[in-house]
């Protein structure tokens, strides 16, 4: 007897490692689009579970952006409920425009979703779909915007209970396993729209491929794994300064004492904890925060989102909310 199809034995793997984590009888949910990802991811869960003697159910997001959205996230619900998943849920979001923008948005109310869901049914661990093509991806787009290492780290591959077992598992390999298991799958025509920074990040990422030759896409993946363990270190130090300097106003000297890669975590923590809302607060913000200690010249308050001021007054420096106009 021949064995399954080798994309989707690599699936199957990748999913084994992350179940392994969990004991028998945990509930573990994925999240299933109706895409080629999840799909496999899916297959590999429905195939896997069972043997660890685990339960496993879905969550299916409709972000009701597209008129059939409705019978997309049907189909792909009843396309796990064939597979033995219980429960299957099918979550239904409202996508509100904010400044962030439509992707932003989207993936906002998605984990909102999932993580609702998988309280709800006190699921031991949510699996995600993300490949090594995502991965590649968001370290192409953290590069274009001249991000700092937390970025180029890329997606997580554990963070609380969300898991991404797929993450070593290439774009192609997904498409390949689930059409060697016979199921159907949806292509979002919004991975097509250029308007979308993703979409475009795919298409660069497609032509480097072509012009520099194969395995960008995996290098750039590779490339984040190394990232990620500097990026944690440097995020403990911050965290470990933060709790040393205590409530504000700070000492300028004692920030100033900080290596500046801590330092610029440091700001951030700050920023965060003062009420700055995270997805506004860019390397701009830090860098002029840090700008009152490194190049000080009398300069007024620093505005932060939130709205915020950060401001340096005899040897100390606060970050606070704007006074008001009288």
């Amino acid at each position: 007897m021949s064995g399954p199809d080798p994309t989707t034995a690599a699936v199957r793997s990748a999913v084994r490692v992350v179940l392994a984590e969990c004991d028998p009888g945990d509930l573990v949910l994925v999240a299933c689009s109706g895409g080629a990802d999840s799909l496999a991811l899916a297959a590999a869960t429905a195939f896997e579970a069972p043997r660890l003697a685990m339960r496993y159910g879905a969550v299916v997001v409709d972000h009701a952006l597209q008129r059939e959205s409705a019978t997309v996230a049907a189909d792909a619900a009843e396309t796990c409920r064939a597979l033995g998943f219980e429960p299957v849920d099918v979550a239904r979001v409202e996508v509100p425009g904010t400044a962030q923008g439509l992707e932003a948005a989207a993936r906002s109310a998605r984990y909102e979703a999932l993580e609702a869901a998988a309280e709800l049914h006190g699921a031991r661990l949510l699996l995600l779909g993300h490949t090594l093509d995502d991965q590649a991806e968001q370290v192409l787009l953290g590069l274009t915007r001249g991000a700092g290492a937390r970025s180029l780290a890329g997606m997580p591959r554990a963070r609380g209970r969300l898991r991404r077992p797929l993450l070593g598992i290439p774009r192609s390999a997904t498409r390949r396993s689930v059409e060697s298991a016979g199921l159907a799958w949806w292509d979002d025509p919004m991975n097509e729209d250029p308007s979308f920074t993703r979409v475009r990040a795919r298409r660069a990422l497609a032509d480097l491929e072509r012009d520099l030759g194969p395995g960008v896409t995996a290098a750039l993946a590779r490339s984040a794994d190394l990232l990620r363990d500097d990026a944690d270190e440097l995020d403990h130090l911050a965290e470990e300064a933060v709790t040393a300097l205590g409530p504000g106003p700070w000492d300028v000297a004692a920030l100033a004492e900080l290596p500046r890669a801590t330092r610029t975590r440091v700001w951030r923590r700050l920023a965060l904890a003062a009420g700055a809302p995270a997805g506004q607060l860019s390397t701009r913000h830090t860098e002029a925060c840090d700008a009152l200690l490194t190049r000080w010249h009398g300069q007024g308050p620093v505005s932060l989102p939130g709205p915020l001021h950060a401001v340096r007054s005899g040897g100390r420096v606060s970050l606070a909310p704007p006074a008001p106009v009288e």
